[in-house]
């Protein structure tokens, strides 16, 4: 039985909703603990962060909307079924805006971890051509807004789908190689960081192969299954910076060893007595530190692991 026009596309877009749904409830469950467990952090991560949580709240409510128009309010238009609004032409525009948002804090990571310019440079680089890509498929969209013509803006789509791909790869790549190069060759210390290198793994890596897929099903099939994929992007990237952030040991009275917002922040356990320290010390060998921190960690552990 062949597909229908609402098969084709719908179908795709309908199961797309639903993931991106589940996948933004577990967003704003990480905004929240954020914001509970981390509010020594710079104003300008708060602020993206906020920026991220908005951006994706606006994402499924436009598909939403879109949906609810298409299939609800104009139930049966044949019409309406074969073309895109700009409701729905706002998607792609805000996936670009979030995975370029997303992979520039990642370049300013690897910026501090490295000290490299010109990797700095090629990250920014990728992140502007999948950024710049978005709002050219937003554009085209509204041009071109018959599905079955989207073919003639094809080429954009591809190009940012494979630049933010590759950024994706290249960003993954680069933490693990740095952290690795952070190993000291005392246990507590590698402990940590191949914990570090876990979550970066999980996290980014999966990411990357999630737009990998999404570009190979698009190549490859000529229907709008590769909707399933593209409509939770904007997901995916922002999980992957929340579960950076808050897999940091969490603010609380005794011990900050922590460092995001490029600031050095005071030492808490100075106030402590001498007899709980040594407890500190272990607490802090089971506790996953992020990326940045690595430099301070190094500063403060090593001294520790020359006296053992």
């Amino acid at each position: 039985m062949p597909l229908t026009v609402a098969g084709i596309s719908f179908g795709p877009l309908l199961v797309g909703f639903a993931l991106n749904t589940i996948l933004y409830g577990a967003q704003v469950t990480s905004v929240l603990l954020y914001f509970s467990s981390f509010k020594s952090d710079g104003a300008w991560i708060r602020l993206l962060v906020s920026a991220l949580l908005l951006l994706c709240t606006a994402n499924v409510i436009l598909e939403y909307v879109f949906l609810n128009d298409t299939l609800i309010i104009h139930f049966g238009d044949q019409y309406t079924l074969t073309r895109a609004n700009w409701v729905s032409s706002l998607v792609p525009g805000i996936t670009g805006v979030v995975s370029s948002l997303v992979q520039l804090f990642f370049a300013w990571r690897i910026r501090i971890l490295t000290s490299s310019f010109w990797l700095v440079g090629i990250i920014v680089l990728l992140a502007s051509a999948a950024f710049l890509c978005g709002i050219g498929t937003t554009i085209a969209i509204n041009m071109v807004p018959v599905f079955t013509q989207f073919h003639r803006f094809e080429v954009v789509f591809v190009i940012g789908l494979a630049s933010s791909a590759l950024d994706n790869l290249l960003i993954t790549g680069l933490l693990v190689r740095s952290l690795r190069e952070h190993k000291t060759g005392f246990m507590d210390t590698d402990h940590i960081i191949k914990k570090i290198i876990r979550v970066t793994l999980q996290t980014g890596l999966l990411t990357a192969i999630w737009t990998l897929v999404d570009l190979a099903v698009y190549i490859a099939l000529t229907d709008g299954m590769h909707l399933v994929f593209n409509e939770t992007l904007a997901q995916f990237y922002t999980i992957s910076l929340m579960s950076t952030l808050i897999t940091r040991p969490r603010d609380n009275a005794y011990t900050d060893f922590t460092i995001v917002n490029g600031e050095q922040p005071e030492r808490r356990d100075a106030q402590i007595p001498l007899e709980y320290r040594n407890i500190d010390r272990r607490r802090n060998s089971e506790l996953v530190f992020d990326a940045v921190s690595l430099k301070k960690f190094d500063t403060i552990h090593g001294a520790t692991d020359t006296q053992q």
